[in-house]
């Protein structure tokens, strides 16, 4: 009874919290909406149109930067990539610059695709640097190529007349709007698939691989996406100050203004960008006023980078939502012992015959070093059955298993999967061709919740499929009775980082069933988890393969592996020394001597 109230206690308070941010959204938007209708200031307007730009890019770094965890320090460079555009079409078609702002939001995103394609297999630092050189690169351009962009005199548009007091008034309004947009493509991203996908990629890229997300295209796609809005607004820009010349358009210090913005609201969060931008203009704005030089601004902008990495290491928006989670937690109980343990309805016992071989491993070989971790290494795991591998430690079992799922690239060998030869493809194409496995120690994505961790996996590279909505809808349905099948349902909106160890184990199940799976890997399903949790485990994996799911499972747990397998496969020095029955294996000479020891034999006789 008490956590049934606990829990409605929790719902309730979500629900307020969540009418409590949207109201002060839509009083927010209003209020920027009439304001220059009621105040003619043009200074104010004119702060609030820098907040907009500031805070559409910051929006848009944010979907490459903040939820893919790939740090860009050239965002700089869309924006003037749309407003040179603008300009230039403006000068030589002498027509409105607000029909060819498009047209450089256009080509911001498709420079930003094509960079993507060729860098984004890089990571971490060199990332990085290539986005820096690519910001210096075009302001190189820009300097040099005179005849084209006005080298260092830059080009000047024309200047259009508004009433005095409407000067800033038709600029204030595009910006906004373009951040409104802005907004509403980061909160519709982030409902998709798509979304949730950059998210899984930033907490670990192997493991998004091994559920179906093509981590490649993925960031080619959001870079392309994080790019438009920028390049829009970069030609609104330009359109607003009438000048474009290589050092304001291509500027370092805006690319680190668009970082601070975003890290001093919450980077991966959809207001925190916003928010950020705000504090980081006004912040600008009362610099410029008390100390001037650009220098002193320099100083300020490290000082606050400074206080946000040290007190403030996520965000505000993060802050604030972890203090009011924190206070919420305090008045109810933990997430411990609450799994659904009652006894399944569905007999967990396949009364069929074994299949034919569903997967296939012939002549497998990895070195390390000189070291054969696995060693021409052949067996094959038939349809419907509970394969054991089994084999001391260091004997290749996880290698082995990172070698079938694409983890490690085989130096010799193939891998066969219902009959396509699938050790060339990617760990992507291998999920999507019906492999899925769980891990040793569980990887599950923390930073998401539970339900965004089971709809993350991608089963194909279908449009359709990569924005579908992963919040509402059939895939969310989907995710919710995966996660009923496993009991942990209720922990839906639990992030998946304050579970325990088992109920990790548990999800991680379900997020691997999301795949539909031909053949499933399991890597120590038992280890580091309670009894009771084990014969939950057991009797899920019973369960599936009733229903024709076929397991290949690496376990240390001897009685369970007697009980659950049938055949069991054994390794020893990277290689299979035996397969059959557990009571064949257990009685095997080659297994006891893997196990024992050499001597065993002698040892015994002498005993005897």
């Amino acid at each position: 009874m008490l956590r049934g109230v606990n829990a409605l206690r929790r719902i309730n308070a979500l629900r307020a919290g969540r009418l409590a941010y949207v109201g002060a959204l839509i009083l927010a938007t209003a209020w920027l909406i009439v304001f220059p209708l009621y105040s003619h200031n043009i200074y104010w307007q004119g702060i609030l149109f820098f907040s907009f730009l500031l805070a559409v890019m910051a929006s848009g770094w944010n979907i490459i930067s903040g939820w893919a965890g790939y740090i860009s320090l050239g965002q700089s460079a869309f924006m003037g990539l749309g407003a040179y555009t603008t300009a230039l079409l403006t000068l030589h078609l002498h027509r409105t610059p607000w029909l060819f702002v498009p047209v450089g939001g256009v080509l911001a995103a498709a420079v930003a695709a094509l960079l993507g394609v060729v860098i984004m297999r890089t990571r971490g630092h060199s990332f990085v640097i290539i986005t820096i050189a690519f910001l210096l690169i075009l302001q190189l351009l820009a300097l040099n190529l005179r005849g084209f962009t006005g080298g260092s005199t830059g080009l000047t548009m024309p200047i259009t007349t508004f009433p005095r007091d409407w000067q800033y008034a038709p600029f204030y309004y595009v910006m906004l709007g373009l951040l409104l947009l802005a907004i509403a493509m980061s909160w519709a991203i982030r409902r998709t698939k798509f979304g949730t996908g950059l998210i899984a990629i930033r907490e670990d890229e192997d493991k998004a691989g091994g559920v179906g997300i093509n981590a490649p295209v993925y960031k080619v796609l959001a870079f392309a996406a994080s790019a438009v809005l920028i390049g829009v607004a970069g030609g609104v820009y330009a359109y607003f100050i009438t000048f474009v010349d290589y050092r304001g358009m291509f500027s370092i210090q805006y690319a680190v203004l668009i970082v601070l913005a975003a890290l001093l609201g919450g980077r991966g969060t959809i207001m925190g960008p916003v928010l950020g931008a705000f504090a980081v203009q006004i912040l600008q704005d009362q610099a410029n006023q008390h100390f001037g030089s650009s220098q002193a601004n320099i100083v300020v902008y490290g000082a606050v980078m400074a206080g946000v990495v040290l007190f403030l290491p996520r965000g505000l928006v993060p802050s604030v939502a972890e203090w009011a989670r924190t206070y919420v937690a305090r008045r109810e109980e933990g997430l411990s012992g609450a799994i659904d343990l009652r006894p399944s309805a569905v007999p967990a016992v396949r009364d069929s015959e074994p299949g034919p071989v569903l997967l296939e491993v012939k002549g497998l070989t990895k070195t390390f070093g000189g070291l054969r971790a696995v060693d021409d290494l052949s067996f094959s795991v038939r349809e419907g059955t509970i394969t054991g591998l089994i084999g001391p430690n260091g004997s290749g079992k996880t290698t082995a298993f990172n070698l079938i799922d694409g983890m490690m690239r085989n130096e010799g060998g193939e891998v066969w999967l219902a009959g396509e030869q699938v050790d060339r493809l990617p760990p992507w194409s291998r999920a999507h061709a019906g492999l899925g496995r769980t891990f040793q120690i569980t990887r599950l994505f923390r930073e998401m919740t539970v339900l965004e961790n089971v709809v993350a996996p991608l089963r194909d590279f279908r449009w359709r499929q990569l924005f579908a909505d992963a919040v509402a809808g059939h895939e969310a349905e989907r995710a919710e009775e995966l996660l009923e099948f496993v009991g942990m349902r209720r922990f839906r909106d639990a992030q998946a980082a304050a579970l325990s160890y088992g109920q990790q184990k548990l999800v991680e199940l379900a997020q691997v069933l999301m795949l539909d799976p031909k053949v499933i890997l399991l890597d120590e399903p038992a280890g580091g988890i309670n009894p009771t949790l084990i014969e939950r485990l057991v009797e899920k994996i019973r369960e599936l393969n009733a229903m024709g799911k076929t397991f290949l499972i690496v376990e240390h747990n001897m009685p369970l592996v007697a009980d659950l397998c049938d055949p069991v496969i054994v390794l020893a020095r990277g290689t299979r020394i035996a397969e059959g029955t557990p009571a064949e294996i257990q009685r095997d000479p080659l297994v006891l001597d893997a196990y024992l020891g050499e001597g065993w034999a002698v040892e015994e006789a002498v005993g005897a």
